[in-house]
C-alpha cells in the first residue's frame, strides 16, 4: 500500500458507517461540484445510512440527488468496470476504499495493475478504528494525507 508517485492516495479512519459518511459528505460533494467521477468500493451495503444522512442534512436538492446516485452498494464487480472506463477514457476519478484491513488491501492490490500508467486516480484508503485503532500511526506512514470533516491535511511526521 504503498504511495505511488502517479496517483494520490489517502487516509481517513472511521468508527461506524454514519461516521465514514459524515466525514466524506463535504468531500464528495466538492468532488461533485468538480465533475468528478466518484466510486464508493465497500464491504457493506451503505445505501439506507446515506439515505437517513442525506434526508437529515441542508444541502440543497440537486447536491443530494447528486450523492444519492452514487452506488452506495458492495457492488464491486460493477464499480471495477466502472473505474476501468474511467482510466480508458483519462477521466479524474475519485475512489473511496471503506472496510476492513485484508478488504482494502486486496481492492487497492486489483487497482494497482489498472492506475499504474496513469495520474488520474485519487485514492482514499478508509480503515475501521475498532479494527486499526492501536495500529493507526503504522498506518498513517504510508500515507502523506488524511482525510478529515474539514478536508484534506498533511500528516506531520513526529
Amino acid at each position: 500500500m504503498n504511495n505511488k508517485k502517479t496517483n494520490e492516495k489517502i487516509c481517513t479512519f472511521f468508527v461506524s458507517d454514519y461516521h465514514f459518511e459524515m466525514k466524506s459528505l463535504p468531500y464528495i460533494s466538492k468532488s461533485l461540484e468538480e465533475d468528478k467521477n466518484i466510486v464508493i468500493l465497500t464491504e457493506n451495503n451503505l445505501k439506507g445510512t446515506i439515505k437517513t444522512l442525506i434526508d437529515r442534512t441542508n444541502l440543497n436538492s440537486k447536491t443530494k440527488e447528486k450523492i444519492l446516485e452514487l452506488n452506495w452498494e458492495n457492488d464491486d464487480l460493477n464499480k471495477f468496470k466502472i473505474i476501468k472506463r474511467n482510466i480508458e477514457q483519462e477521466e479524474d476519478i475519485l475512489i473511496f476504499i471503506k472496510g476492513k484491513l485484508n478488504y482494502i488491501k486486496n481492492i487497492n492490490k486489483n487497482l494497482e495493475k489498472w492506475i499504474k500508467n496513469t495520474d488520474s486516480v485519487k485514492i482514499v484508503d478508509c480503515y475501521d478504528m475498532s479494527e486499526v485503532g492501536q495500529d493507526i500511526d503504522e498506518i498513517m506512514s504510508n500515507y502523506k494525507i488524511v482525510l478529515n470533516t474539514s478536508g484534506e491535511k498533511e500528516i506531520e511526521k513526529l
